[in-house]
């Protein structure tokens, strides 16, 4: 039975405190009834006693504390899912916004879910292809790995991710493969975008979308990613398809935990956020992986934009130390009209190896991807050495790899945004490009490799 009070003590911002509440549950929901008439939910944030502090899921400016009714569920926020969600647009909450009926459940489940045995881990080591040549040749994504994206703000890593979103699959046509969309804090336009880009393509028949809106209440968008990844793990282990998760942007949802903390007068942490962001964070990212002898797995994308494009601020920071490698966009690169700007010098994917290889992807991607990498590396050297020095104290080898960073940027970084390269296309350019550098400069591929892929191709 649902217990009612009208004993709302004091409201600031999205906090609620009632007095006289028996039997209140941390994170249970609640429905609070306006005094207009109209119902919102929230959930306990604390217990003390006979005071309970709530936090509201929809504006609470205008509130009549007199009149404000809060009924408690004895249950936490629950997303209804069935394989009905596929091809589905929902609000931050879980709620039907493209006009469709409601879901009629199988199960109704927990957002927060349910912690992963690490025992019952599985190590990810399968190739997931995104037909993007800067991810897939040198910083792959791996079957059950987390790998963010470190973006800026004017940085087309909206773009990226709805690319990703589309073409990404798993290597093999008789796997199940569903990609989960989760945008929080953005514009309408923004929406407008990812929605059109799945509709467009075909890409939604194997998609669900969460969008939380940048003038939706800022609790919402806590509870967002976790909707999201709670329809993952439905698709995953019970549905035992392989599913993508894509978060974007994982600073707005930062900054909102920075409001509702603030609003809550706890103690600041780094840069105002609370002290508690590496562990929030942590329960989210790590929901993310692989479970012995289930078919489904869950891999993850959250993308950030990083503010003023520090490295250090605390999002992006603490991110790095969860997830196992970044991909960086560049402002340098998409100054100069290079689409996707990923500069992958200090990108890393940290399971690459394990993702890579015979029977994965090709027997010469891992030697190919450390020589492109290397000889890139060195091209920019040479360059940044000509601006000091002048180029006429370039060597000729130099002069060679200066051209095949060029190159390098040219062909295979640049690629257009509805331009889908399979693995062979990827591995092929970088073959194509070693072409411009000497032979004995060849030093990380094996000379079988050189003879099959890049004197036989030409």
């Amino acid at each position: 039975m649902l217990k009612e009070y009208l004993t709302v003590k004091e409201i600031v911002g999205p906090l609620i405190l009632l007095e006289g509440v028996e039997g209140a549950k941390y994170n249970e929901l609640v429905e609070v009834e306006f005094p207009d008439g109209t119902v919102g939910l929230g959930n306990v944030l604390e217990v003390e006693e006979d005071l309970v502090l709530l936090q509201s899921f929809e504006a609470t400016s205008g509130l009549n504390i007199a009149r404000t009714k809060v009924r408690f569920t004895g249950r936490g926020l629950e997303l209804p899912v069935s394989r009905d969600i596929l091809g589905r647009v929902f609000d931050g909450l879980g709620r039907p916004i493209d006009e469709g009926p409601r879901i009629i459940p199988d199960k109704r489940l927990d957002i927060n879910g349910n912690p992963i045995n690490p025992y019952a881990r599985d190590f990810p080591t399968d190739f997931i292809q995104t037909g993007i040549s800067a991810i897939d040749g040198l910083n792959p994504l791996v079957r059950g790995q987390k790998l963010p994206i470190f973006s800026g703000a004017g940085l087309p890593h909206s773009r990226l991710a709805a690319q990703i979103a589309r073409q990404a699959g798993v290597l093999g046509a008789e796997e199940e493969f569903a990609v989960v969309f989760a945008a929080m804090g953005i514009t309408f336009e923004e929406a407008e975008f990812f929605i059109q880009e799945f509709r467009s393509t075909a890409a939604i028949e194997r998609a669900v979308l969460f969008i939380n809106l940048a003038d939706d209440p800022a609790i919402e968008r806590i509870a967002t990613p976790r909707m999201a990844l709670t329809a993952a793990e439905y698709l995953a282990f019970d549905l035992d398809m392989h599913v993508l998760v894509i978060l974007i942007d994982m600073t707005y949802y930062c900054e909102a935990l920075r409001e509702i903390s603030a609003a809550r007068k706890e103690v600041p942490g780094r840069r105002g956020y609370p002290g508690y962001l590496y562990t929030d964070l942590a329960t989210i990212y790590e929901r993310a992986g692989r479970i012995k002898e289930a078919k489904g797995s869950i891999t993850q994308i959250p993308v950030l934009s990083m503010p003023d494009d520090d490295k250090t601020h605390p999002i992006p920071d603490l991110t790095g130390y969860i997830t196992e490698g970044q991909i960086i966009l560049s402002r340098d690169l998409h100054r100069r009209g290079i689409y996707p700007p990923i500069d992958v010098l200090p990108s890393l994917s940290r399971l690459k190896e394990k993702g890579i290889g015979p029977g994965k992807t090709r027997e010469d991607h891992s030697p190919l991807s450390n020589q492109l990498f290397s000889a890139y590396a060195r091209g920019k050297e040479a360059k940044e050495l000509a601006v000091i020095l002048g180029e006429a104290a370039l060597s000729e080898e130099d002069r060679l790899f200066v051209q095949f960073s060029e190159a390098f940027e040219d062909r295979f970084i640049r690629q257009g945004e509805y331009e889908d390269r399979s693995i062979e296309e990827t591995l092929a350019i970088g073959w194509d490009l070693l072409r411009i550098l000497p032979r004995a400069e060849l030093k990380r591929v094996k000379e079988e490799h050189i003879r099959k892929y890049m004197e036989n191709a030409g």
